[in-house]
């Protein structure tokens, strides 16, 4: 397969990246910074420099061509203002899914969080209750798009151990952690199953192996 993936420096997209790249795949990243062309080279991606929140639909679908999936990965990150949760969480994913249909990709993973709400309210922190409205927002926005085959994922707190390889993968987990090697091994197992297309679950560690926890999402959409 040939998956391009939207923020493909961070954390779990190099995880994913390291994963997909090893059984074969084509896979590419999307990144701001030229600098870090190199550590995506080093885990077998390409690098591909284009900033989603100063592109254009067409430009962004033009590196979209020939790709059998998308996975939207990117986000501002921490120290960041709420204005860019908006350009980044909600804006970048909302332009990608535009970039993926105008290409003829149908395939989306979405990389969300437990809490996305588009109606989250501030509580105490008013930047975390902008990215969760943003997250929130950017959920509704892919799940509308009737010409995407879209999967949700809705991890939980991440954490940087080396995954166990165990999860809970349900439409409500409840809060939890999991690790974000744990999260690129979900997304590369939901890649490979498309019957878990127009699903939205959440994510946190658990005892079910990574392929059966997906399996059964499958399905259970299958019915």
């Amino acid at each position: 397969m040939r998956i391009v993936i939207a923020g493909g420096h961070g954390k779990i997209a190099l995880r994913l990246e390291r994963r997909l790249s090893a059984r074969g795949d084509s896979v590419a990243g999307f990144i701001r910074n030229p600098a870090q062309a190199e550590d995506l080279r080093a885990v077998g991606a390409e690098p591909l420099v284009q900033d989603l929140e100063k592109s254009s639909v067409t430009a962004v679908a033009e590196l979209l061509t020939g790709a059998d999936a998308v996975v939207f990965a990117a986000g501002a990150g921490p120290g960041s203002g709420a204005a860019r949760k908006e350009t980044v969480d909600r804006d970048a994913a909302v332009l990608l899914a535009d970039a993926a249909e105008e290409a003829g990709v149908r395939r989306y993973l979405m990389i969300s969080s437990r809490s996305a709400d588009a109606r989250a309210a501030d509580g105490a922190d008013p930047v975390f209750g902008a990215y969760l409205r943003a997250k929130g927002a950017a959920d509704d926005a892919v799940r509308a798009r009737a010409g995407l085959a879209w999967t949700i994922l809705r991890p939980g707190r991440l954490t940087d151990g080396p995954g166990s390889g165990r999860v809970r993968l349900a439409e409500s987990t409840g809060p939890g952690e999991v690790d974000r090697e744990d999260v690129a091994a979900v997304l590369e197992a939901l890649l490979d199953a498309p019957d878990t297309a127009g699903l939205t679950l959440e994510l946190v560690a658990g005892g079910t192996p990574v392929a059966d926890a997906v399996a059964d999402a499958a399905a259970r959409q299958r019915g």
